[in-house]
């Protein structure tokens, strides 16, 4: 446990204390956040300061902290279904819930863990970061579907080019709040990370950077659309971020949904439907889809009805 005091002067007061605590302690702001979360950040007095207290000259604050482990990847037999696999590249079928490369608050359990079981030790030589071989675009944990990885060193940067450029398509399937208005549309909406909550993100009207959002209604439900989308960017939670400031939320969206919704599904009903790219070896045109999950039929069968 590692453990500072610091002494506020006069320069320092009306500073945000995490920023405070961030300099001190060399610490990142979310970590020191999480660390105040546990009530480590005391005046002297003995009173829990939260991240924004904004310091006052002559506060005396202590802040413990835990030292960070160092992130290893270990090989794990976890169930992965595989829609498409050769020397150079792997697709997966990501099961929601599945965490796609180990961080802090999840170790293992991951799909890079359970890649780097099925490949074997080669797939190290596909990354740039050892704690994410292979690992060329993301998933939330609770979204589902396709996503593509690269199985060998001359095939990673290739992959990982043609998703940056968008010259992969991606489309998903989602159920959310409300009857859009019009069955198509495009959301043109700048994202950045919200200066209020660290683990979210907001339209940013100046100082986002660009997001674009084609949807198509697949179908009218009491209260609901069930939606076809295709990201012509792909911004975290780009998505759950455009839909709710729309005002039509991905239904269950922990984050930046509604209300609890009474659906039986683990996180957003958001699920990566299909994926085409360019092979990064042969040159060929490749197609793969990701059939829709059980949890996701479910929902859509109670929308239908209006059992909701």
């Amino acid at each position: 446990m590692n453990q500072i005091t610091c002494h506020i002067t006069e320069k320092e007061e009306g500073t945000r204390l995490d920023k405070v605590l961030q300099d001190a302690s060399g610490l990142t702001r979310s970590e020191v956040q999480n660390q105040m979360k546990e009530g480590r950040a005391l005046l002297s007095s003995g009173k829990m300061l939260r991240p924004n207290y904004h310091v006052k000259a002559g506060d005396e604050i202590s802040f413990s902290w835990e030292e960070k482990k160092e992130l290893t990847l270990v090989p794990q037999d976890l169930p992965l279904q595989i829609l498409y696999e050769d020397e150079d590249m792997i697709v997966i079928n990501k099961a929601r819930g599945m965490v796609v490369h180990p961080g802090f608050g999840n170790p293992d359990g991951t799909l890079a863990n359970g890649l780097l079981y099925h490949c074997g030790p080669s797939l190290l030589t596909a990354c740039e970061d050892p704690i994410r071989p292979g690992i060329v675009h993301r998933l939330d944990k609770d979204t589902s579907g396709v996503m593509v990885a690269a199985k060998s060193a001359r095939a990673f940067p290739v992959l990982k080019e043609e998703i940056r450029a968008h010259e992969a398509q991606r489309h998903y399937l989602a159920l959310v709040h409300g009857q859009m208005e019009g069955n198509t549309g495009v959301i043109r909406l700048p994202l950045g990370r919200s200066v209020k909550d660290r683990m979210k993100w907001d339209v940013q009207p100046k100082t986002g950077k660009p997001a674009v959002t084609h949807y198509r209604v697949e179908e009218f439900m009491p209260g609901y659309s069930f939606l076809e989308l295709k990201l012509e960017t792909g911004r975290t939670h780009q998505i759950r971020v455009h839909m709710a400031y729309i005002g039509h939320p991905v239904v269950n969206d922990p984050l930046y949904g509604w209300k609890k919704d009474h659906f039986p599904i683990e996180g957003q009903a958001l699920h990566s439907w299909t994926l085409d790219l360019t092979h990064p070896v042969t040159g060929k045109p490749m197609h793969f889809e990701a059939p829709v999950p059980e949890d996701l039929k479910r929902c859509l069968s109670m929308a239908r009805k209006g059992e909701v």
